[in-house]
């Protein structure tokens, strides 16, 4: 059985437990007090020394980090993860872009309009973020006006990924009206068999 050391309001420990349970994975949840500084002291840092969450303890005893390798571990040789070399390249560049284009701007914003309770309009930090993040939304809606899906008209795990901040980023300032192609490929990832909502 897996163990995931996670918060549950987090959209990248969210899309670990979609996952496990999309795969049917049977698993346990031990939440992290993130807030109340858990995640500095030296009990979770022998878990991942950078501090993070989630964290996932494999049946054999070892741990894994960083929430898309660990969908990329749980996915192999599942239909989650394409086996062509060029679709699984793709569900590569999306696990990229949503680290590097997506996640720093959406999930930021949300975090300190969400969880610290800052506001957006006036606020300097907050409104950095929007631009970014809404360029990222954007490229998502354009492809999402030709695709069913982000790669391979299939569901795989860059959908699972991208779905996670995606979903809740309203919760950060951000408008998804504009989006239309985005908000029906939500619909679509919610329509999926196994899923399960990030609250609740």
């Amino acid at each position: 059985m897996y163990r995931v050391h996670g918060v549950l309001a987090s959209g990248n420990c969210y899309k670990v437990r979609l996952a496990l349970e999309q795969l049917g994975f049977p698993y346990q949840w031990r939440e992290v007090d993130l807030l109340g500084g858990e995640t500095r002291d030296r009990t979770f840092l022998a878990l991942n020394p950078n501090g993070k969450v989630p964290v996932i303890e494999l049946p054999d005893g070892e741990r894994l980090t960083e929430s898309n390798a660990i969908l990329c571990y749980l996915a192999k040789d599942s239909p989650l993860l394409p086996e062509r070399r060029l679709e699984w390249a793709r569900v590569m560049s999306w696990l990229f872009f949503e680290q590097y284009s997506h996640e720093p701007y959406i999930a930021t914003a949300r975090f300190r309009v969400r969880f610290m309770g800052e506001s957006v309009a006036g606020n300097g930090e907050v409104e950095s973020k929007l631009g970014p993040g809404n360029r990222a939304l954007a490229l998502m809606n354009a492809h999402l006006e030709q695709h069913t899906f982000l790669v391979a008209e299939r569901y795989t795990i860059a959908d699972i990924a991208l779905f996670a901040y995606t979903h809740v980023a309203p919760e950060g300032g951000f408008d998804l009206t504009p989006y239309p192609a985005l908000s029906v490929w939500l619909d679509r990832v919610r329509a999926q068999p196994g899923f399960v909502p990030m609250y609740g």
